[in-house]
């Protein structure tokens, strides 16, 4: 087992702060630095790194507080304990705590998926996400393209990233008439090259 971690004063102040969790908080950051891991704040929250490459993230919630793996979907998912937080998310797994007795009845298992992420990320493993031709376009986006060669021409030039993003926006209405009007919308930043955010 690897020297415990070094203690990162923003991680202090990160678990100070917290209003909601701070006892589970302290536990599994006690749990994830007994594996050497380097200790940071990422994202508002603390990260711990393997040369730099993220590997785990303690997150709080209203319902739970999570150890977040960021090549989750590699790992090997002892006693079910990994959550996909929903079917979008492709790499990330989480496991789940709401009180310290459901942290320290886990903690061996936990260590396990750790020692896991560390091994993956040392191989240099990666997660395979889905391509773009994955994504399920919309009809209400299809049609559009089909009428307009210039609006399929623009949307084929996007990053593949854009291009996700917007497919993913379209289909996540659930209405037809909510579908349609996300795609009139964002028409024109397709044809000016543009992704959803820029």
């Amino acid at each position: 087992m690897p020297l415990e971690g070094k203690r990162n004063p923003k991680v202090d102040a990160f678990i100070e702060k917290s209003t909601k969790w701070r006892a589970e908080l302290a536990e599994l950051r006690r749990i994830i630095l007994k594996s050497g891991l380097t200790e940071e704040v990422k994202w508002g929250a603390p990260c711990y790194t393997l040369d730099g490459k993220n590997v785990v993230l303690i997150q709080g919630f209203k319902e739970y507080c999570a150890v977040m793996f960021v090549k989750g979907a590699l790992l090997k998912n002892y006693q079910g304990i990994l959550i996909q937080q929903t079917g979008d998310v492709q790499a990330g797994r989480q496991v789940r705590f709401t009180d310290i007795k459901d942290i320290n009845d886990t903690e061996s298992t936990l260590m396990l998926c750790i020692s896991d992420a560390i091994a993956a990320e040392k191989a240099g493993l990666k997660v395979e996400k889905k391509k773009t031709s994955d994504f399920p376009v919309p009809d209400e986006f299809e049609s559009k393209m089909d009428a307009s060669p210039a609006l399929k021409a623009a949307f084929d030039s996007l990053t593949p990233g854009r291009q996700r993003a917007y497919l993913y926006y379209f289909s996540a209405a659930k209405q037809s008439k909510t579908r349609a009007s996300r795609v009139e919308n964002y028409i024109p930043k397709i044809l000016d090259g543009k992704g959803l955010d820029d």
